[in-house]
């Protein structure tokens, strides 16, 4: 199955943005982790469905930084956080500007949720692969 037709099944599962980019996540990494799914929920919809900034922007933030942000009192983040957060931010807000004209939820779908079914799969599609992209770059992954 490629990547757009898992995103296609978990949307029909009740899936949004956030977490489905939790879920591509773990099961690329062979894990699981339900609480993870589960707190990337609040992200949907532009932060709790009040349509602000889009979750994948803040999800795709979320993907890289649970591969490099620090986890535990000793740690630290990875060397390659802030760049790999950089690079991310800055791919989303150029691609949501040009195509979209904001990144906000609402600006993304003109503020009509419908639109939502037609655009957001593909943005997942695309946020998730950049954020694959920087990971492997950066031999996160």
């Amino acid at each position: 199955m490629d990547l757009f037709d898992r995103i296609m099944e978990l949307s029909r599962h009740g899936y949004f943005c956030g977490q489905i980019l939790a879920i591509l996540l773990m099961e690329t990494l062979g894990e699981e982790n339900v609480g993870f799914v589960r707190a990337m929920g609040g992200l949907n919809g532009g932060v709790g469905f009040s349509g602000d900034v889009c979750g994948c922007c803040t999800g795709g933030a979320c993907v890289i930084s649970y591969l490099t942000g620090k986890g535990e009192d000793t740690g630290m983040d990875h060397p390659e956080h802030k760049s790999a957060m950089g690079e991310f931010t800055r791919w989303f807000e150029e691609e949501m500007m040009v195509n979209y004209g904001g990144i906000d939820c609402r600006d993304i779908t003109k503020g009509n949720p419908a639109n939502r079914v037609e655009l957001c799969p593909g943005i997942i599609a695309d946020t998730y692969a950049k954020c694959m992209e920087i990971l492997e770059e950066k031999g996160l992954i």
